[in-house]
């Protein structure tokens, strides 16, 4: 750490250097899945998971939730779930003769949308809505989420049957979007011996929900550069241009680029890398640091591109190596 911090952002480190060791501590082989939901914290933003089952999205989402003493809801979503299961509805109270609001799952502080795919497109709406308005309204009232408000949502990638892809303004309301892999042979023998051991029942809080919103107003004081700000708009520009930036033999497989959300995101998720990494300022690989996970759903390819078997990751790099850092 930097000894010419200021007080304030010395104190935002330790907090990120105690959240990560406690998840470390408690989750092995997705360090950086950590991060992912730590930085999505600290930008109070959503973050999409894609992994086949198994792979302890859920594990992490509780251990972080654990971590800072916050509520925790997990819905798991079928095709018969509607939005009134989500958001909440009103019932009528024979008792009173009066009808009575009564709020869903969705108010909590982190929410797990497990297999966010298999609800239908109408409930995909209702629950997207309010993460991007952090409001419902319920018989006409209006309810607010809570001030930090994370969705965890997740989906398996190699299951078609009974489920509803997510279109793509839906996806691009979403933070970030992280692909899980399958942990190595030394952290899954770890994991049997943690499991063996118990480790994993042994929760407790190391920060507070009010730490989470003093690390926000934290990034929020991160100085970012104009030619840091230029680089992100460049860089999102090139997705949109890709026939201008890249080879031929690229460019024919993207039909569209990231919106102006991506910059946003883009620049936000600088800043909490920055903090996480005890800086008070942007540098260009706080932006290149999170390129897949900011990008990877907000660039959409074409048929042409399954068939071949190109990754949006070889797109992104592309990008990426055409843009001029700063």
């Amino acid at each position: 750490m930097q000894n010419n911090l200021s007080e304030e952002f010395q104190k935002a480190k330790e907090i990120v250097d105690k959240l990560l060791d406690y998840y470390q501590g408690m989750v092995v082989g997705q360090d950086f899945l950590g991060v992912s939901i730590l930085i999505a914290m600290m930008a109070n933003g959503h973050i999409l998971l894609e992994s086949v089952p198994g792979l302890a999205k859920t594990t992490a989402a509780k251990v972080m939730t654990e971590a800072v003493a916050g509520s925790f809801s997990r819905i798991q979503c079928t095709p018969d779930l509607i939005p009134s299961d989500i958001i909440g509805t009103q019932t009528y109270n024979m008792a009173t003769n009066t009808f009575e609001n009564k709020i869903g799952p969705v108010f909590a502080n982190f929410v797990l949308l497990d297999e966010v795919n298999r609800s239908s497109a109408k409930t995909q709406s209702a629950m997207l809505e309010a993460m991007q308005e952090h409001e419902v309204t319920i018989g006409g009232e209006i309810y607010k989420m809570p001030e930090v408000f994370v969705v965890i949502a997740t989906q398996n990638p190699i299951e078609q049957e009974g489920t509803y892809e997510l279109a793509e303004a839906q996806l691009d309301r979403f933070l970030l979007k992280v692909e899980l892999d399958y942990p190595n042979e030394k952290a899954e023998v770890e994991i049997l011996n943690r499991v063996e051991q118990e480790i994993f029942s042994k929760g407790r809080d190391v920060a507070t929900i009010n730490d989470i919103v003093f690390l926000q107003n934290v990034c929020k004081k991160v100085y970012i550069s104009d030619a840091i700000k230029k680089y992100i708009v460049d860089i999102v520009q090139a997705t949109r241009n890709t026939s201008k930036i890249l080879p031929p033999e690229l460019a024919q497989y993207v039909t569209m680029g990231a919106s102006t959300r991506a910059a946003i995101t883009f620049m936000n998720v600088a800043k909490a890398v920055a903090v996480i990494n005890g800086r008070d300022f942007c540098v260009p690989e706080d932006v290149k640091t999170m390129r897949y996970e900011v990008l990877r759903h907000r660039i959409m390819l074409n048929f042409a591109a399954v068939a071949d078997g190109v990754k949006v990751e070889t797109i992104i790099d592309a990008i990426m190596g055409a843009v001029k850092t700063p």
